[in-house]
């Protein structure tokens, strides 16, 4: 919105989108898409590795217990791979910068139920991102 003083109007600043475009490290992102597992689930793992350099998180996907680390291993290791193979860094320079678990399509199925009934069963799905780079 512009505010208006003594017949000027002045437009506000873009506060993020200019400083993401003059950015001059690459960054690079990976997609999983239709993962069946939960998005809050997804986010239990992906809020451990926020930030994180590559090794650090490729070791703490290692060793977690959840099911969904593994999910994210293999994202991350995709990412790398990409940032090696497509932009030529290194993967011992590379850090997360992004990270996130969307929800995707819910399969509904039904169960039966006592006296003819029948209950939804609901199989979630998520959409995993990461974005890697070398820098802020």
């Amino acid at each position: 919105m512009a505010k208006k003083t003594d017949d000027t109007v002045t437009e506000p600043a873009p506060a993020k989108a200019a400083a993401k475009e003059s950015s001059s490290s690459p960054r690079v992102r990976a997609q999983a898409k239709y993962v069946r597992t939960s998005a809050r689930k997804a986010r239990l793992v992906c809020d451990h590795i926020r930030g994180k350099s590559v090794n650090d998180a490729r070791a703490l996907l290692l060793h977690s217990p959840r099911t969904v680390a593994g999910d994210w291993s293999k994202l991350l290791e995709s990412a790398i791979a990409n940032a090696e193979h497509n932009n030529g860094l290194s993967a011992d320079e590379l850090k997360i910068l992004e990270i996130k678990a969307d929800e995707g399509p819910t399969l509904k199925r039904f169960r039966p139920r006592a006296m003819g009934r029948a209950t939804k069963i609901r199989k979630r799905t998520s959409h995993l991102t990461i974005v890697v780079g070398t820098g802020e």
